[in-house]
């Protein structure tokens, strides 16, 4: 016996089939027009936190100046840390390595080679090798374009300085306190051949001259 089905029973099976098709298509697109976008800045932040042993260590050097103390951050040879340098001190001329792709860089004295660290009751000390977390420092740019240095290690100690130019204690530190705050600044007597990375290179001076016009000169005949 063969099996008839009647038209009209086909088409409504198609039409069914097409509105499942459409109900499907449009839970898929609700659903993703609807998810969250992925995070860049949460990935950003957890590659931060670590260190960077593969890409090129960026090197600048420069002078830390302390905005209450009114002079430069220095590393002296007994491995003390404070900001009473001169400009152009020759303790006081830091060298910044960067760790990470982020903003956290390793500070050392470019006289002594004494990284400033931090030891677990605040204390700022110079050390020979600087590869802990202790002698890390996250550098952030303030709104008055300051700048302020967080450790990595403790997290919301700063680097800072009294007015005297003595080290503060960095559990006793917070972001918005003038004593944490630093400007970079080129060491004294900084010359354009000591270039590093970042530096700005004057264009060179083209000298001009000016071009000599031909002049042509006109006989006039005379009347006969």
């Amino acid at each position: 016996m063969q099996l008839i089905i009647p038209i009209y029973k086909l088409r409504l099976c198609s039409l069914i089939d097409a509105f499942i098709l459409q109900c499907f298509y449009s839970c898929f697109f609700i659903v993703c027009s609807h998810s969250p976008p992925p995070n860049f800045k949460h990935h950003v932040n957890e590659q931060c936190r670590l260190s960077d042993r593969m890409s090129r260590r960026l090197i600048r050097t420069y002078q830390l100046y302390s905005r209450t103390s009114g002079k430069h951050v220095q590393v002296l040879g007994n491995k003390k840390v404070n900001a009473m340098g001169d400009d152009g001190a020759v303790h006081a001329k830091l060298v910044v390595e960067t760790d990470t792709f982020g903003s956290r860089i390793r500070i050392k004295g470019a006289k002594t080679g004494y990284y400033i660290c931090m030891n677990n009751t605040g204390k700022l000390i110079g050390k020979r090798k600087g590869r802990g977390k202790d002698c890390i420092f996250t550098e952030i740019v303030l709104e008055n374009n300051y700048t302020a240095l967080q450790n990595a290690k403790y997290e919301g100690w700063y680097m800072a300085f009294t007015r005297k130019g003595r080290p503060r204690k960095a559990s006793r530190t917070k972001q918005h306190q003038r004593e944490a705050h630093f400007m970079k600044r080129q060491p004294k007597g900084h010359l354009l051949g000591d270039t590093q990375p970042f530096d700005v290179l004057p264009l060179p001076v083209v000298p001009f001259h000016p071009r000599r016009t031909k002049h042509t000169h006109h006989h006039s005949s005379g009347a006969h």
